[in-house]
């Protein structure tokens, strides 16, 4: 049986007589056997023969492209087993040189790469010759911005065997702003000995695959929306300080005109309480027309003099004290001097140890507020249009008290503690 060769993929034959050297007619079954008998069939398989007489018969081979046939050669034997005479069966041999092909199959991961300066890839490999081989790779730009690294530079695969490479594709420039940048490129992975020895590769059937395609997307450091939005905001901040701030300020500006309207310049000595009258009778206690005394400042006088306020009354201020203890209610007033009116234009109120619980201010026969005295700490309120109290009329706070609270000291204060701070015009009653 004389040797064969054949490529994978492809298929070949050989020949194989068989005699009968027998004095009886005898039938023979022949059989492949050997790493070859996947892929290789006898023709036919079972022949008769009479005695000194024989027959040829053909052995076909038809070996896969598959890495899992291997290049070189491999031995073929086919077992011829008499019918009659099974003892003396035989197995003439041969050899079938298997030649070698290459074939890779490569894939790159992801296609599609963004980044700012750089981005990162996998490229796959597996070889599906049935050699072995040692695959490089080779980057492909139309222009020259990108630069290329392959982590390793090559891979050393045996039949059937698969591996990866990193790829890290860099860019010089950075984008700005506006659209992204696109730029393609291709990956050549190519068969060291097919591409050193083009005639042995194409003797070996070398299948060639198209170039893996991929694209690195730069995108700017600064995204389109961000001029928008910077540009907005540098309107809004221009709008602001030539049209919104002024209207503010002039609007601040008549707004604190109206509040803050001319006080009365208080008379005698400044802060006298309710009750020190001042004008036409603190001129008396000192002497009436005396020397020294204002024009205007004697008995039976109606002028205004220092330190007094219209129709004869001057600035005065108040203070009402409250402690109460936890869960119970307690009141203080300050009542209107007879013969006297009281204009209030300002009240401050001061919880200054947190407490908690409720108070109520009135004026007379009105109630002024109600404050929930854990809602503050100092309050104040003021009115442009004096609120009038005649005499004998109450101002009052009173205070119910929930929870002492904790003063700056740390210590939870055992009563409830609140002041209350009113001030006006205390005058003579027009008679």
């Amino acid at each position: 049986m004389p040797a064969v060769t054949v490529t994978p993929g492809g298929t070949a034959a050989t020949s194989l007589t068989v005699r009968n050297d027998s004095d009886i007619v005898e039938a023979y079954t022949l059989e492949v056997v050997g790493d070859c008998a996947p892929w290789a069939v006898v023709e036919p398989e079972r022949v008769s023969l009479y005695p000194g007489t024989s027959e040829t018969v053909t052995v076909r081979l038809a070996p896969p492209r598959s890495p899992e046939v291997r290049a070189g050669d491999v031995p073929l034997g086919v077992r011829v087993l008499p019918a009659e005479h099974p003892e003396s069966v035989t197995v003439p041999e041969t050899t079938v040189h298997v030649e070698e092909f290459h074939e890779l199959r490569t894939e790159i991961l992801p296609r599609r790469r963004r980044g700012w300066l750089r981005g990162r890839y996998r490229v796959a490999v597996r070889n599906e010759g049935n050699t072995p081989t040692q695959v490089a790779f080779r980057p492909e730009q139309a222009g020259e911005e990108l630069r290329f690294g392959f982590t390793p530079g090559t891979l050393d695969l045996a039949p059937g065997e698969s591996a990866e490479t990193r790829l890290r594709v860099r860019i010089g420039k950075p984008v700005w702003f506006g659209k992204p940048a696109v730029w393609p490129f291709t990956v050549h992975a190519t068969d060291r000995a097919a591409e050193e020895d083009p005639e042995a590769g194409a003797r070996a059937g070398t299948l060639v695959r198209p170039p893996l395609e991929a694209e690195f997307v730069q995108i700017p450091i600064f995204p389109k929306w961000l001029l928008a939005l910077l540009a907005a905001l540098l309107a809004l901040l221009l709008a602001w300080f030539a049209l919104v701030r002024p209207a503010v300020r002039s609007a601040a500006r008549q707004a604190a005109d109206e509040v803050v309207q001319p006080r009365p310049t208080p008379g005698g000595k400044n802060g006298q309480s309710p009750g020190t009258g001042g004008g036409a009778g603190a001129d008396k206690e000192q002497g009436g027309s005396g020397p020294g005394a204002p024009a205007g400042s004697g008995p039976g006088s109606t002028g205004t003099g220092p330190g007094t306020a219209a129709g004869g009354g001057g600035q005065s201020s108040t203070t009402i004290d409250v402690q109460t203890s936890g869960g119970q209610t307690k009141t203080g007033s300050y009542t209107v001097p007879v013969g006297k009116t009281f204009r209030i234009t300002d009240i401050v109120v001061a919880n200054f140890q947190g407490d908690e619980g409720v108070m109520t201010i009135t004026f007379g026969d009105r109630k002024i507020t109600t404050i929930a005295l854990e809602t503050f700490r100092n309050q104040d309120y003021h009115w442009v249009t004096p609120i009038e109290i005649p005499a004998n009329a109450t101002v009052t706070a009173n205070v119910t008290c929930a929870k002492p609270g904790t003063p700056a000291t740390g210590r939870q204060a055992r009563q409830c503690h609140e002041v209350l701070n009113v001030s006006g015009v205390l005058g003579d009653v027009a008679g």
